[in-house]
């Protein structure tokens, strides 16, 4: 296995070999409680939980609702040794994020799998190719770690995830976790 080269401050860098150098994607890894892993992390939460409230109950969420949903659903598993949390910038500003993790084998009998979460782009950087820059850069980081598929869970109304998801190669599993925002299940073999 090759390894991940490093940038400059020290951290692994991630390069999509389907983006083109000039497509302005730089993708590394951070500590998920590096202030901008948080700032992103929080960007996320606020984004999905927004839109669910929004289908569920015609409103946004409230910043209660975000601290809770951030203290019930840590993401501090999304580092070494057992994960990855990426941080991906566009034209040096930035960008998005995306983590992943390894699974317990016994999860729906998925061995040597990892678990993709916290995948998020700024609505101002979407349709600009920071999605399969991460899905690239996190499918990269879920092999070094030793995984030998990537799973997902999702919700049904997050169709434009779906809809890449599908585009890079994830297709529907059965359900291997459960949780009220767990409705399609998805899974891609790696290498």
């Amino acid at each position: 296995m090759t390894s991940t080269p490093r940038a400059q401050d020290g951290s692994r860098a991630w390069a999509s070999p389907a983006m083109e150098p000039t497509s302005g994607w730089t993708i590394a890894a951070r500590h998920v409680d590096d202030p901008a892993s948080a700032l992103l992390l929080r960007e996320y939460l606020v984004d999905v939980a927004d839109r669910y409230y929004q289908l569920h109950e015609e409103r946004d969420s409230t910043p209660e609702e975000i601290e809770q949903a951030l203290a019930e659903m840590p993401s501090d598993d999304l580092a070494p040794p057992q994960g990855v949390f990426l941080l991906a910038h566009h034209d040096g500003e930035l960008a998005g994020c995306a983590g992943v993790r390894l699974m317990d084998g016994r999860t729906a009998g998925l061995k040597r799998a990892a678990e993709l979460k916290r995948v998020y782009v700024r609505p101002a950087k979407r349709g600009l190719g920071g999605g399969a820059a991460l899905l690239a850069a996190v499918e990269t980081a879920a092999g070094e770690l030793g995984a030998e598929r990537i799973a997902l869970d999702t919700r049904l109304d997050l169709v434009e995830a779906r809809a890449l998801y599908a585009r890079h190669g994830y297709r529907e599993v059965p359900p291997f976790t459960k949780g009220p925002y767990a409705e399609v299940w998805m899974a891609k073999e790696l290498g």
